[in-house]
């Protein structure tokens, strides 16, 4: 059973790996072979095809993505129970676990599928709108108790603001990438952070 997991967790491993450097089109069923060293039987044992290897890549993904933003948020609510300083906690923490990163983060699994939509089929293509439904419901969740807090100085759409947070980090991620400048998302969001601070502001009593 621990092999068999090992061959797949290789194979998503591989894959990813590819995806993120060249694209979904560009990684072919035949380098992902080679690379896990299996057979193509071994692959398909495993995937059925590339809509299968694709769907378990964006589970994979936005599983480590929601345990990570649980884990940073929790530690920022351990420091501080405040909103807002939960938030802004949780946002330094994120950025300097990006800065931290020696070679930069990798990517995003869904952005590469979201940019290459035509290749799968609907249930890969609601499983990534999903994944970004989801993280904005997250967001906005946090910023409506912000907002029982506190006010804000210019109206705001709170699904907005909360889309902006995966907005600002996979902008940022692409803006490093491109302009290869290591510290690109990190700068990004303690941009945001700031707007945040300027944005909400004690009630006034």
């Amino acid at each position: 059973m621990d092999q068999k997991v090992d061959t797949r967790s290789r194979i998503l491993d591989i894959a990813e790996a590819s995806v993120l450097e060249k694209g979904f089109e560009a990684t072919s069923i035949e380098e992902i072979v080679a690379g896990a060293e299996i057979s193509r039987g071994g692959f398909f044992y495993h995937f059925k095809d590339k809509n299968a290897l694709a769907r378990a890549m964006l589970e994979r993904y936005i599983d480590a993505e929601n345990a990570l933003y649980d884990e940073l948020f929790a530690r920022a609510r351990e420091l501080n129970d405040d909103p807002l300083h939960c938030m802004l906690i949780g946002l330094k923490l994120l950025a300097e676990m990006l800065e931290d990163m020696p070679s930069g983060h990798p990517g995003c699994v869904i952005a590469s599928t979201a940019y290459q939509d035509r290749l799968f089929d609907e249930g890969v293509r609601d499983l990534n709108r999903q994944a970004i439904l989801g993280w904005r419901k997250r967001f906005r969740g946090m910023f409506e108790e912000i907002a029982e807090v506190y006010g804000v100085k210019e109206p705001v759409n709170l699904d907005a603001l909360g889309d902006m947070v995966s907005g600002v980090v996979e902008g940022g991620l692409v803006l490093q990438r491109a302009l290869r400048e290591h510290n690109n998302a990190s700068e990004q969001i303690m941009l945001f952070r700031t707007y945040l601070k300027l944005l909400f502001v004690p009630k006034q009593t």
